[in-house]
């Protein structure tokens, strides 16, 4: 005999509201019990999390303000021509089209010997330079301050511009004259026109600019090394240079290429210390796994009642990964709360360091997204995989074993 199929409505819940609810109960109830415990793993993970997101903040920051301080008076993009000539006008009529090209002077490069004569006060100073010889419009391919960049686009037959390390090193001021010798051994007296600070130590200490037609006169040659290019986006610098110089008899050297080494030990300078301090956050992890696995031997017999009573080993497994979960979202919170704290004081306050050792004087903070988004996944990740191992060993209990 065939019987009627019981009619079933899809709105009716499979399982009821209490038994989903349990595991929170439990978990909450388990959390109560072990509050001096907890509060301790809640901040070793803050401050494993506060610790990194500070040390990547200021990894970020030494790295843009590296690299902002050496592009102020270092060019996008230089392109060179392969046999030493006069301005090219193919060259020049090309950069003056590409709708990338901010900006462009041509440039003469040499190495000079820079002396200051002794006199009843002070000794004699004398130091080495790169010195580059530009034309006016080099104030708008360099990104030196207001100031600085009506200096370098005043220049005169004889004045030359210091780098403000290079300056205090040889002993010169303002006004003060003195003496240049050219790789090629040519002299020639010069004024000390003002100087220049970028914060990078190495250039401030290294370049000093004249005018293109005095280091012309001081070599007796009218060529020049290149041209000198600022770019509105400097990422692009190896794409448009390769545009530039396709067809023509040119070599470019965009400033990735020229500073490639550093930017690579930065890069990995980050990953290494990222890593390093990641492992507080693996230990403070062990923590929750430690915490917990207490929880389950405490609770023994009341998970074997749980499951006696009908408890599934889903359930149990969900009671011990939430109380991981909220521990680890209180560690990560509270994490968050502090490297951002951090953050903002070395914003305020700048860390000072000695430019001769770091290039720059002072260590920023830049707090990039995309690094709080990767130490919370991780860090979060990391948390319930700590909870996961006790869980299934209190999911795994005979209740009949352990209640006989």
């Amino acid at each position: 005999m065939l019987h009627p199929a019981v009619p079933t409505s899809p709105d009716l819940p499979t399982t009821p509201p209490s038994a989903r609810r349990l595991p929170w109960l439990l978990a909450r109830a388990h959390l109560s019990k072990r509050r001096t415990q907890n509060l301790l793993t809640v901040a070793g993970i803050a401050v494993g999390v506060a610790v990194l997101i500070a040390a990547l903040s200021l990894t970020n920051g030494f790295t843009g303000a590296l690299v902002s301080a050496t592009l102020r008076a270092s060019p996008h993009l230089s392109v060179q021509p392969y046999t030493p000539g006069g301005q090219d006008p193919a060259m020049e009529q090309a950069l003056a089209g590409n709708s990338e090209v901010a900006a462009f002077t041509p440039f003469l490069a040499d190495k000079a010997l820079l002396t200051r004569p002794a006199d009843e006060y002070r000794e004699a100073g004398t130091d080495f330079s790169t010195l580059f010889g530009v034309g006016p419009q080099a104030a708008d391919v360099l990104e030196l301050r207001p100031e600085e960049g009506q200096l370098l686009r005043s220049l005169g037959s004889g004045e030359i511009l210091l780098g403000a390390a290079l300056a205090r090193n040889i002993g010169v001021y303002p006004g003060e004259h003195i003496n240049l010798l050219n790789s090629g051994q040519q002299r020639r007296e010069m004024t000390v026109k003002g100087v220049f600070h970028t914060g990078n130590y190495l250039i401030d200490s290294g370049y000093a600019f004249t005018s293109l037609g005095t280091l012309q006169e001081v070599q007796g040659s009218g060529h020049i090394s290149g041209y000198q290019i600022r770019l509105a986006d400097p990422e692009q610098a190896p794409q448009v240079g390769q545009a530039l110089t396709a067809g023509l008899p040119y070599a470019a050297t965009p400033w990735q290429s020229l500073y490639g080494t550093l930017l690579d030990q930065l890069r990995l300078q980050k990953q290494v210390i990222g890593f390093v301090v990641f492992l507080i956050v693996i230990v403070a992890a062990f923590g929750i796994a430690n915490v917990m696995t207490l929880a389950v031997f405490e609770k023994t017999q009341e998970i074997a009642i749980l499951r006696a009573i009908g408890a599934t080993q889903g359930t149990i497994t969900r009671t011990f990964l939430l109380e991981g979960l909220v521990l680890g979202l209180g560690g990560l919170l509270l994490g968050n709360l502090l490297g951002l704290a951090v953050a903002g004081y070395f914003t305020v306050r700048p860390f000072q360091i000695p430019g001769d050792l770091y290039f720059i004087t002072t260590l920023p903070v830049q707090v990039r997204l995309s690094d709080l988004l990767w130490v919370n996944a991780v860090g979060l990740v990391t948390t319930l995989l700590a909870a996961l191992i006790p869980a299934r060993r209190a999911a795994a209990i005979e209740p009949a074993r352990i209640i006989r």
